[in-house]
Formats: C-alpha cells, sequence, structure tokens
C-alpha cells in the first residue's frame, strides 16, 4: 500500500479540508487496524530484522531484505492510519433525526430504469466495499442519493450516459438503549 502523503488534499473530487466521514464500526475498524500493526505485527518484523541483521553479510540475505521492506510497507501504512483516523469525522448513522432523507449511513433501495432493485448502504471511503453494498459517500451514485427521499428520481451520471433511478427506501440502524 503506498504512502499517503498527499491525504491533506482531503477525498477525491471535494474540496480541500473536507472531512473523512466514517462509521463508528468504521472507525474501531482502522484503530484495531493501527493497534495490529504497531503493537503485534511491527515488533515481530523488528525481531526477524535484528536477527537477521546479526548474521553478518546483508546483501545477499532474504530474511534482512525482505523484513526491511516489510517494515516499510507497516510503517507507510501506520502514518497513513494515523493521519486518516486524526481527520476522521466519526458519523453514527443511528443518531440521524431526519430519516426521512439520504445522510450519511443510510441504506437505500433504488429502482433503476429497468426495474432492477439495488440496496446500497453510503459508509466512509475506508468502508466501502461494492460486493457487500457499502457505497462510499464519495461515490457517484452515493452523491445522486444525498439529500433525497423517498420516491424522489435522481439523475446518476454513469459512462453510459445519465440514468434516472428512484429512491424505493431509507433506513438507518435503530439506536442503542
Amino acid at each position: 500500500m503506498s504512502d499517503d502523503d498527499d491525504d491533506d488534499e482531503g477525498p477525491p473530487g471535494l474540496p480541500k479540508g473536507t472531512p473523512f466521514y466514517m462509521t463508528p464500526a468504521g472507525h474501531a475498524a482502522l484503530r484495531a487496524e493501527l493497534e495490529e500493526l504497531w503493537s503485534v505485527e511491527r515488533p515481530k518484523v523488528v525481531e526477524v530484522v535484528s536477527w537477521a541483521a546479526s548474521l553478518g553479510d546483508r546483501s545477499e540475505n532474504a530474511d534482512y531484505q525482505y523484513g526491511k521492506r516489510r517494515l516499510r510497507q507497516i510503517d507507510g501504512r501506520v502514518r497513513f492510519l494515523r493521519k486518516r483516523l486524526e481527520r476522521a469525522q466519526v458519523v453514527d448513522p443511528a443518531a440521524q433525526t431526519k430519516r426521512d432523507q439520504v445522510f450519511f449511513g443510510a441504506t437505500v433501495t433504488y429502482a433503476r430504469e429497468d426495474d432492477a432493485e439495488v440496496t446500497i448502504t453510503i459508509v466512509g471511503m475506508d468502508e466501502a466495499d461494492a460486493e457487500r453494498g457499502r457505497i462510499s459517500w464519495v461515490a457517484p451514485v452515493a452523491r445522486a442519493l444525498l439529500g433525497k427521499r423517498v420516491g424522489d428520481v435522481a439523475k446518476l451520471r454513469t459512462p453510459q450516459g445519465v440514468e434516472d433511478i428512484e429512491i424505493v427506501s431509507i433506513s438507518y440502524p435503530e439506536a442503542k438503549a
């Protein structure tokens, strides 16, 4: 994974300084990944590199070379995660009060022009997983749906042209008592 030093630019296609929205679950997942890398994986790799370095000639020492490369990868990911978590704005969809409109965290079912229905949940960029129906809030379909209500028709720009999609249902997780 590349080091994202241009992370300060904000989400793609949005003004500089736009926050990185994410759900509480997405935030917790990034924090857990950071903790795992920093407290578990990195110390193991450091141990292997130290052992390999003690063997002498590092130029032909595959354990040493692989370990150093893996440390650079881990350190790059750790920098990315720390920066992202620092700039993250956690939004709990269960706390949404305007439940009749599409906002971050909504699960939306919409009908396409061919009458096929699609259900997606609008999440943070780092939580997106199209196969599971989790779409980033900066994705074209999410941006077309934001602010709409059931029965509204949104215009979705696709490579094939503009498609009208109609919002069929909107739901949010229930707040925990």
